[in-house]
């Protein structure tokens, strides 16, 4: 399959690492004008380099803004008007006792991962809706459905997110645009490193400290590993496609056989 994303924007956010850079990635590799966000410009030029280390020509802008604010959206958006794709990746997570997680934390949780892409889907809909073509996508999690007892509140937040892009494709049904939920599985970042070492220990080699973090915390899992970035990417750029025309409204799956239930 040959996608050709050349002459579209994609505003990815939450990309100057992990899963947002490799779909940055991803999409300009496939001839996108990508716009990458974080909070820090140094991490955002740290991406840049990294981007054009595999993608040499990609046309990339940053915006460095917290887009878990409404001043932060709006900078963005004035900064990158117009965008063909929207994929909404910025998210927090990490273990928390259920019964001492604070009102502030369950705030915090549901204004960076729910409301973050809620602002920026009014920003960049309407203009998408009167071009006739787009992408929206934000990426969701396997917690959204099998809710992890060591975080609640990140699993709130994207259950919710699961919602918001159903609710998002109804408004935008028969315009040519589409909206999607990626459900991605425990996915090797940084910051899942961490995670990992934190709930395993950090004695163990990496290797071994992943495999027993799927083997005890998510044992349904059939690859018995966590989901490499890029393997997240390459579904979102596929989404991203006109090849995709027909797919809105849906929680597309990578989740290396963790999710046992089935999303309406």
């Amino acid at each position: 399959m040959r996608i050709d994303l050349s002459g579209r924007t994609a505003v990815v956010t939450g990309s100057s690492q992990g899963i947002g850079l490799a779909v940055a990635t991803g999409l300009a590799g496939a001839g996108a004008r990508v716009v990458l966000t974080g909070r820090g410009q140094g991490r955002l030029d740290e991406a840049v380099g990294a981007l054009r280390g595999t993608e040499p020509e990609a046309d990339v802008l940053t915006v460095a803004c917290d887009l878990a604010t409404e001043q932060g959206a709006a900078e963005l958006h004035a900064a990158a008007p117009v965008a063909d794709i929207l994929v909404n990746n910025l998210g927090i997570f990490g273990s928390r006792p259920p019964l001492e997680i604070t009102d502030e934390e369950w705030r915090a949780y549901f204004d960076t991962n729910v409301l973050s892409a809620v602002r920026l889907i009014r920003h960049y809909l309407p203009g998408m809706t009167e071009r006739g073509w787009g992408r929206v996508q934000n990426i969701a999690s396997d917690s959204a459905i099998v809710i992890p007892a060591e975080m609640i509140h990140y699993g709130m937040s994207k259950t919710a997110l699961l919602a918001v892009s159903r609710g998002f494709a109804k408004e935008a049904a028969g315009t040519g645009v589409t909206v999607n939920s990626v459900i991605a599985g425990p996915t090797h970042t940084g910051g899942v490193e961490d995670f990992v070492h934190e709930l395993m220990g950090g004695d163990l080699p990496w290797d071994e400290a992943q495999r027993a973090f799927m083997r005890v915390h998510r044992p349904q899992s059939l690859l018995q590993r966590l989901i490499e970035p890029e393997e997240i990417a390459n579904l979102v750029v596929y989404l991203s496609s006109p090849q995709a025309s027909a797919t809105t409204g849906a929680a597309v799956r990578v989740d290396g056989g963790y999710i046992d239930s089935i999303v309406p």
